[in-house]
């Protein structure tokens, strides 16, 4: 009875307290288990996004390959399917291939291998050449033909300009930038199926290898004039020829076989004192004369009489000139700014500096100022991340754009593991130090974006996984390869412009 009184001296049990105590309970529980479902959901859309896609050739035959070496679609394909954005599950195969009669059939596939996007008769990529041949495809964007018509889908599959056009083609060497036909004349839409100019031109061409820099244009009396990049008139048709030389407030024409330079009014600037115009700036022009280049200002002075055997503006005022086949960078008042033994000069506008190329294939890179900031072979520019890899005394250091040495952990702060040398051997070491994989290699790279690294024993190269895993026992030889890179146990194919794996 004492015990039963102590717990009546405690107080009854609140039924209704416990049972929303329960309910708060359940409530927390079902937001916790909600969240929990978010939060995988995110980390599992996140681990999707983060997949890339590329071409696979093995046994003479193409499929895919994902980021983690799997197989996605097998080998199965005669000709190499195309995967315009390795980003998105939508790949280009070419089947039913006639030799004799040169047919053949298209369709887009998911990775499934199912069919997407159907109701066209063919669809194609959009090719496409820079001035030194090397090739790209337009991205997110294909050709499709329709009833013997042309159009384009983007890459999700919507029409983004319909089926009415004789031949959907390229600008050769510009982006964004395609030329349509309608019977034998051309107009000219971007890659989003945005129309610029109606098809009503007999050509139509780049202004430069810039497509933002306009277009030259030619009507149906062989007249030539000029666009900007929305098509707005900047010269109208009256021109004899137009050259495909970019000013900002001036351009180069010709009348009577000779070039003239005039302003955007269609003023007459330049007229003689010069036998071509290479480049126009904001201070003049670099010409030709009697096979040896100078610099003359718009009031048609010579700034720089013509003497150099190449010249060219790198930065503002600055200008690259050649002599005696060896290249130095000079001012507008000719003042030597470094000397004539180089074998080529670059300017990287985005990382701020110069880059002189050497005979012997090592680089100086050299800052605004003119000073020699750092000297070596050059490995990686990476502008997205802001740092370059140089190889200095057979040892590879990184810098960032203001010449400070980094620690690879720092410069490369998404990789599991580091390249390490030790007695002339390499291994891979962690974030801490430690001693991953042990120093066994010839050779080795460090890891790319995907987690894969190449490992050389002897004149063979294999991989290991982010974890130091042998995923491929050094077994190929790549020495004749640009490039070597693997994903799981695929190698990069020896045509970077193919850009596919395969196992040699």
């Amino acid at each position: 009875m004492g015990r039963g009184r102590r717990y009546n001296d405690e107080g009854q049990l609140n039924y209704k307290k416990v049972l929303a105590v329960i309910i708060a309970l359940a409530v927390v529980v079902m937001v916790l288990a909600i969240m929990n479902k978010l939060v995988t959901k995110g980390k599992e859309e996140s681990k999707v996004a983060n997949v890339s896609y590329y071409a696979l050739y093995q046994d003479n035959k193409w499929g895919i390959i994902d980021t983690e070496g799997n197989k996605v679609i097998e080998p199965m394909y005669q000709e190499m399917i195309i995967v315009l954005n390795n980003k998105q599950d939508v790949f280009l195969c070419t089947y039913d291939i006639n030799e004799k009669t040169g047919t053949y059939k298209t369709k887009l596939v998911n990775k499934n291998n199912e069919e997407i996007y159907k109701g066209y008769d063919k669809i194609e990529p959009l090719v496409n050449y820079d001035k030194n041949n090397n090739m790209w495809y337009e991205e997110d964007t294909f050709k499709v033909e329709k009833n013997g018509k042309y159009g384009l889908i983007d890459i999700y599959g919507k029409e983004v300009l319909s089926t009415q056009y004789d031949d959907i083609d390229t600008l050769k060497g510009l982006k964004n930038s395609l030329i349509v036909k309608k019977g034998n004349e051309y107009g000219l839409v971007n890659t989003s199926g945005v129309t610029i100019l109606s098809t009503s031109y007999q050509e139509i061409k780049g202004l430069d290898d810039n497509y933002k820099h306009g277009y030259i244009t030619v009507d149906s009396d062989k007249k030539y004039g000029l666009v900007n990049v929305a098509g707005t008139k900047i010269l109208e048709n009256k021109y004899e020829k137009i050259e495909q030389i970019y000013g900002e407030n001036h351009f180069v024409i010709e009348e009577d076989g000779d070039q003239k330079v005039i302003d955007k009014d269609g003023n007459v600037v330049l007229e003689d004192g010069f036998d071509e115009i290479i480049q126009i700036n904001a201070d003049g022009v670099v010409f030709v004369e009697d096979d040896e280049y100078g610099f003359m200002d718009y009031e048609g002075r010579n700034i720089i009489n013509p003497q150099f055997d190449d010249l060219k503006e790198l930065n503002t005022g600055i200008l690259k000139a050649k002599k005696d086949d060896e290249y130095g960078i000079i001012d507008l008042k000719e003042n030597e700014k470094l000397s004539f033994d180089y074998k080529d000069i670059y300017y990287e506008e985005n990382a701020g500096f110069y880059i002189a190329e050497k005979n012997d294939y090592n680089s100086e890179i050299i800052d605004l100022e003119f000073n020699v900031k750092l000297k070596g072979i050059i490995s990686e520019l990476n502008k997205e991340k802001g740092y370059m890899k140089i190889k200095l005394n057979n040892q590879y250091k990184y810098y960032n754009f203001k010449f400070e040495e980094k620690d690879v952990k720092e410069a490369l702060s998404s990789n599991t593991l580091f390249v390490s040398k030790k007695d002339k051997k390499y291994g891979f070491v962690d974030k801490e130090g430690n001693v991953v994989v042990d120093y066994i290699y010839d050779e080795a790279q460090e890891q790319n974006q995907y987690g894969y690294a190449a490992v050389k024993s002897g004149n063979k190269w294999g991989a290991i996984n982010s974890e130091g895993k042998v995923v491929v026992e050094p077994k190929y030889d790549l020495d004749d390869y640009l490039l070597v890179d693997f994903i799981g146990k695929w190698h990069l194919g020896q045509d970077l412009n193919m850009n596919y794996y395969c196992e040699k």
